[in-house]
């Protein structure tokens, strides 16, 4: 790995993104990062920068894949209850979003999915269009599937309460091993945005409830967002190991996400 420390914040987001490099068009690129670490920032960046390029760049979001609740609920009483909540591997159409990479890549036009969290729904598609380059960000690109020991330990009280038998995890972890490595393999380059902990992402998202509550009146109290942040926590974790060594271009943040270090993989 190269490592290049950067003086933030003199250093900015921007300025980093025009040193990713992208070898050929068209392409799929993936941004991986926790909850509250700026995958949605980091991707219209990315596309504004590639637009004002003359490239036909989008960016769609992992969560835009997520199945709609009646699948949910099926899940929820054929496999875990947990699963009626949207997040963890095995609530998107990962089929679907391996679909459109594909076409992306084939030079076909796409319609990009949308996904209301509001009404906790799939809408309407984008139009059909045409490009060079779709940016896709999501919280778990990048992430393997875990072993029998890393799953046999409960890391919340979540897990160990309402998940003794590893019912949930090992769902999860099959689901994660199948279609969604395959959905990884297209994303060329992978971005990983790097934050400093777990505690600071749950402080993070925190934040971005509060925001929420404050604009619309409606949101999470602190009981329910600590049982949604739960289902996050063991693959949040992991990926503090695994995407070490599996992204092609790491931004490591600090608490106020300034980005203090860029790692690029070595050829």
């Amino acid at each position: 790995m190269k490592m290049q420390y950067l003086n933030a914040p003199q250093d900015s987001l921007p300025a980093l993104l025009s040193r990713l490099k992208i070898p050929a068009y068209p392409a799929v690129i993936g941004i991986s990062g926790a909850q509250g670490s700026g995958k949605s920032t980091l991707a219209a960046l990315l596309v504004a920068h590639f637009c004002g390029l003359g490239i036909r760049a989008a960016a769609v979001s992992l969560d835009d894949y997520y199945v709609s609740g009646a699948q949910r609920a099926w899940l929820a009483s054929t496999i875990h209850p947990l699963l009626r909540q949207r997040g963890v591997p095995g609530t998107h159409d990962i089929q679907a979003a391996i679909k459109d990479a594909e076409a992306v890549l084939a030079g076909k036009p796409v319609a990009l999915p949308c996904f209301d969290k509001a009404r906790d729904e799939p809408v309407a598609k984008r139009p059909l269009q045409q490009l060079d380059l779709l940016v896709v960000e999501g919280w778990c690109l990048g992430l393997k599937p875990q072993n029998e020991t890393e799953l046999a330990q409960p890391v919340n009280d979540v897990e160990k309460e309402l998940d003794p038998h590893c019912q949930l995890r090992l769902f999860v972890n099959q689901q994660l091993g199948a279609f969604y490595q395959d959905f990884w393999q297209l994303l060329t380059p992978m971005i990983w945005l790097q934050a400093p902990d777990w505690p600071q992402i749950c402080r993070w998202r925190a934040q971005q409830e509060e925001e929420l509550r404050a604009k619309t009146g409606k949101g999470m109290n602190d009981t329910e967002l600590q049982l949604f942040m739960a289902s996050f926590e063991r693959l949040t974790c992991a990926s503090f190991t695994q995407l070490a060594s599996a992204a092609d271009l790491q931004l490591r943040l600090n608490d106020n996400h300034q980005v203090i270090a860029v790692t690029q993989r070595s050829a």
